[in-house]
């Protein structure tokens, strides 16, 4: 008899030998290769395969209608594109603590509602979920709590229950006979996850799988487990702080560049439909180094305010650090406005920090950080009814934006009077909002005209 085949499998990114190593060449992770067994490839070759459906042609085709449920939070249902797509798979990641599992077992009461709903969770008692729902406030008939971590027992429930939503916390606790590696291995997370998502395509189940991150911040597990499901979610926050983020890297169904803004509190998480009023709420009055701006998360126009602090530096070399902005736009900018307006930044220490704990990756925040980081170095402040953003480039000119237009609207929603925008924008006769001026600039020399003196203020 033909002994098995051997493969050595790297448990920390999947990559494969034929020996044992201690480092993967790969990764570099030490002693990280896992012994598993391959199965006999004439024996898969002569298995009899499931029945398909031919070749069709596309003019013949029609389009499937995806049947979207509601799951009580506006904030979720429109980072899902809608609301959740039946026999759609969603991998929910996010950090030890922030809110996944909370968050899951609130929408399972609008699911109740009108699914049946089964909740499996590997690392929970069903009395510690108990007492969760009762701090939440959560009744239904129709959820059903299992605490299982095996694959086949999770799938025979499931022909029992028959449920229209399953919900795996976390994926990474699944484990499967047909693997001899350790629970949480590449290849358990692997198996585990493959049942789960074959299981509800084919019997028309959505299913949510939550997901725990490594310390480089991705997915724990195998890559390709984010390829394997429809939409990717990322749960994004700091615990220190209330608000929380559900942000969309990969969606069939819907964008990739909507948000979802929560806020976590004793009664669990409170969706904020209009976060531009809760980051603009403690907006510090008359005071340098601070401006607001908007950008783009997918179609919603966020107001968002970036603060910034320069100082006189103690140390050979001054210091940089950006909170919430890339550290090397941050770099690029400050090394034009010191090149087109001979600001001193390298005298100076300088600290960026964006409001709210809110990343902005945009470029039309170029503009509000520069006014941001004048108005620090120079001690002038920026009127606070005055909002700013655009392009910048290296010359210093300032370049048009997309969505201008539902960037000046949402600015007047807030009450701001003066928006500083590129001239170009205002050239595509954007729709001026009632009282409300539209200042066209070009160049950095013409955002200087629009600081006001730290004594003009004191005096008023």
């Amino acid at each position: 008899m033909k002994a098995p085949k051997i493969l050595y499998v790297c448990q920390s990114c999947g990559a494969t030998s034929l020996r044992w190593l201690g480092r993967c060449p790969d990764c570099e992770a030490w002693n990280s290769y896992e012994e598993q067994v391959v199965p006999d490839e004439r024996t898969a070759r002569t298995a009899k395969a499931a029945p398909t459906e031919g070749a069709q042609r596309l003019s013949e085709m029609t389009l499937p209608a995806f049947v979207r449920t509601g799951t009580g939070m506006g904030e979720l249902d429109r980072v899902l594109g809608g609301g959740l797509v039946d026999r759609s798979v969603v991998l929910l990641s996010g950090e030890p603590g922030i809110g996944k599992s909370t968050l899951l077992l609130q929408i399972c009461e609008e699911l109740g509602k009108t699914r049946k709903v089964l909740y499996v969770s590997g690392e929970e008692s069903r009395g510690q979920l108990k007492l969760r729902a009762e701090r939440l406030h959560i009744k239904g008939d129709d959820i059903f709590l299992l605490t299982e971590t095996d694959v086949d027992a999770i799938l025979a429930e499931c022909e029992r229950v028959h449920p229209d939503v399953m919900i795996i916390d976390s994926v990474q606790t699944l484990t499967s006979a047909r693997s001899t590696s350790a629970p949480g291995s590449i290849t358990q997370v692997r198996e585990g996850a493959a049942a789960c998502i074959q299981y509800g395509k084919t019997q028309g189940c959505a299913v949510f799988l939550v997901g725990h991150v490594n310390k480089e911040g991705g997915i724990s597990g195998p890559k390709m487990l984010e390829h394997m499901v429809d939409a990717v979610l990322y749960f994004e926050g700091e615990r220190t702080h209330s608000y929380r983020l559900i942000r969309a890297i990969k969606n069939r169904f819907g964008s990739t560049d909507e948000i979802g803004v929560f806020e976590m509190g004793d009664s669990g998480l409170r969706e904020i439909p209009n976060p531009s009023e809760m980051l603009m709420a403690e907006r510090p009055k008359n005071t340098a180094g601070s401006c607001a701006g908007c950008v783009m998360q997918g179609t919603r126009p966020l107001i968002s305010e970036i603060q910034t602090l320069v100082t006189k530096t103690a140390y050979p070399s001054a210091k940089r650090t950006a909170d919430g902005f890339d550290h090397n736009r941050m770099s690029l900018l400050i090394a034009v406005l010191e090149k087109r307006l001979g600001l001193k930044f390298y005298e100076n220490d300088v600290y960026v920090n964006v409001a709210g704990g809110i990343h902005l990756s945009e470029t039309s925040a170029d503009l509000t950080l520069a006014m941001a980081l004048i108005s620090g170095i120079t001690d002038r402040v920026i009127p606070d009814d005055l909002i700013a953003f655009g392009e910048i480039g290296l010359s210093g000119e300032i370049r048009a934006i997309p969505h201008a237009d539902l960037r000046v609207k949402e600015a007047a929603r807030l009450g701001f009077k003066k928006i500083l925008l590129p001239k170009k924008n205002i050239a595509s006769h954007i729709r001026t909002p009632k009282g409300v001026e539209l200042v066209g600039v070009s160049t950095l020399f013409e955002v200087l005209a629009h600081l006001t003196s730290k004594k003009d203020v004191t005096n008023e």
